[in-house]
């Protein structure tokens, strides 16, 4: 169970990411979760679409330096604690989470929706699913 997230090199520059965004749209590219990091020099726009094969393709033509990365959606419980809970059961598991992100679960007001990048895929699943606690398909993000 994983998405592909697609990391985008970004000069951190005036209408750097303005310009990965016009891209995305002129592609009619739907960009469902999005994050930015940033140093002096450069950012990384992570981001979850749509149609992966597609985006890296429009962004490798026009330019932009691009990668994949395998990361996990998770449904996380919309209360109090929700998050606190998913990481406890990351930690009791021992993986490492390396960073993570919100994302829109559109019609779903009974949970929050995170993108997290984990040191082992399969660990953090298998704890989560022992938890019931749910992972998230890339196909069922356009459902969200």
């Amino acid at each position: 169970m994983s998405i592909k997230q697609i990391s985008v090199f970004l000069e951190n520059k005036p209408g750097s990411l303005y310009a990965m965004t016009g891209v995305l749209a002129q592609n009619k590219i739907d960009m469902r979760a999005f994050s930015l990091a940033e140093t002096s020099d450069f950012g990384i726009a992570r981001i979850i679409v749509d149609d992966v094969y597609k985006t890296t393709t429009v962004l490798k033509d026009a330019g932009f330096i691009n990668n994949i990365t395998t990361v996990l959606g998770v449904a996380i419980p919309d209360v109090p604690g929700g998050l606190s809970e998913v990481l406890r059961v990351l930690t009791d598991a021992q993986v490492n989470v390396e960073y993570m992100y919100a994302f829109l679960g559109g019609k779903d007001t009974e949970h929050a929706y995170m993108i997290f990048r984990v040191a082992d895929n399969a660990a953090a699943t298998a704890a989560l699913a022992k938890q019931g606690i749910k992972v998230v398909e890339q196909e069922e993000i356009d459902k969200l």
